[in-house]
């Protein structure tokens, strides 16, 4: 009998011992998982920055590394003048740590020169351990910046009478061949604006068409295109730049409409393109009067804070159009501007043209937060999506060594000849 109590008393503590291991084995398995998860879109910094089972945010671990000179640096996108690497570009990387550059024609004479420069930029650049981003207009028809040597893509107009998904998103594939051969990774395209004023020069033949269904599917579809090979498409010009008659390169265009009639046409194709995954909205330098008769879009709590992060629910990157447009210094302190947009929720501003322009934003913007008249908070909101956006589209400061303009050339005229000759 005591005999066979031992063995019963020896399998039971038996059991015990196996069913603790298990339970340790679970628990490890369960925490590895738990760690090897990232994040693919940047969280809410409000909220805990210690989770469970000690995961590692390294992002946000860069973030509290950094000095408030250089989160502003990265919250700019600046241009300058000159063909090569120049001494405001200079000034701009070693100085104020700027995020990124926007070139323009006047930076683009030929294919090797182009290479040359942003090979430049990156090499300047390679100090840093945060990669820059080059950017560029490219959107085919009467706004293709890449050299001559490079077939153009036709203009949103002919796109949108072609009326093809498939063309839509074969044009946004050919897009991005044409400005990642030469290592940019922004391209502020496609436009989503509705051309519902066919006397607004400054979008006509830009607009996809008059139709905001039209709009949206194509749009979508370009932007999808582009996206596909890996790099950023930052659609505009929110909330819609379509029906205005003012240039905002020269002036502040006014719309009188109120958000009924927006929901109906402006803005369909951003909720189509946010729905589709859109990731990055450039604001546009309007006065909506009945949403907002003080600040234009670019820097109207109303538009960006309520309406756009809020009711549309859009958490990417948000990007002002050029703060050195006529729309701002004409009538608004481009230091004040700037804050203001910051404030409202944009993640980076443009500053296209003059040094002195540049700097007086960084400057006031380091003020500011200086003076908490930007939060800590809202700054690092940023940061966090632009170190982020950086990291998963695998922006790098490595040179490209070489562009073949035949290659791209044969794929961009055997995608015309497919749907432009039937």
């Amino acid at each position: 009998m005591l005999k066979k109590t031992i063995i019963i008393g020896a399998v039971i503590a038996l059991i015990f011992t196996l069913a603790g291991c298990f339970r340790k084995n679970a628990n490890k398995h369960d925490n590895n998982s738990i760690k090897s998860t990232q994040p693919t879109h940047s969280p809410n910094l409000s909220q805990s920055v210690n989770p469970s089972f000690d995961e590692v945010d390294y992002i946000k671990k860069q973030v509290d590394s950094m000095t408030l000179e250089e989160k502003i640096g990265q919250m700019l996108i600046v241009g300058f003048n000159s063909y090569t690497y120049s001494d405001d570009a200079r000034e701009m990387i070693e100085k104020y740590k700027v995020g990124g550059f926007i070139l323009f024609s006047r930076n683009i004479k030929n294919t090797n020169q182009l290479l040359d420069l942003t090979n430049s930029l990156k090499n300047a650049n390679s100090k840093s351990k945060i990669p820059l981003f080059i950017s560029v207009d490219e959107e085919g028809g009467r706004v293709s910046r890449v050299t001559d040597e490079l077939l153009n893509i036709p203009a949103g107009k002919i796109i949108g009478e072609i009326n093809s998904t498939d063309f839509a998103f074969k044009i946004g594939d050919l897009l991005a061949k044409k400005i990642k051969a030469f290592g940019f990774n922004i391209n502020f395209a496609p436009v989503l604006d509705v051309n519902s004023n066919p006397e607004n020069s400054v979008i006509g033949d830009r607009s996809l068409g008059s139709n905001a269904e039209t709009v949206s599917k194509l749009g979508s579809q370009i932007m999808k295109g582009i996206v596909s090979n890996n790099v950023i498409s930052v659609v505009k010009h929110f909330p819609g730049h379509g029906d205005t008659l003012v240039d905002s390169h020269i002036g502040l265009p006014l719309i009188n409409h109120d958000i009924e009639r927006l929901q109906e046409i402006e803005l369909v194709p951003f909720k189509k393109a946010i729905k589709n995954g859109a990731d990055s909205i450039m604001i546009a330098h309007i006065l909506l009067t009945k949403l907002d008769n003080e600040n234009p879009a670019s820097f109207s709590k109303v538009i960006i804070t309520e309406l756009l992060r809020k009711e549309m629910g859009f958490d990417g990157l948000i990007f002002t159009d050029d703060m050195t447009m006529g729309a701002i210094i004409k009538n608004y302190d481009i230091e004040k501007a700037a804050i203001k947009s910051i404030n409202t929720g944009c993640d980076i501003i443009l500053v296209c043209h003059g040094y002195q322009n540049q700097k007086k934003v960084i400057d006031a913007l380091i003020k500011a937060a200086q003076d908490r008249i930007i939060s800590e908070e809202r700054i690092d909101e940023s940061v966090y999506r632009i170190l982020d956006f950086k990291k998963r589209y695998q922006i790098s400061n490595d040179p490209v060594d070489s562009v073949d303009i035949d290659e791209i050339n044969r794929q961009i005229e055997s995608v015309l000849e497919e749907y432009l000759n039937n």
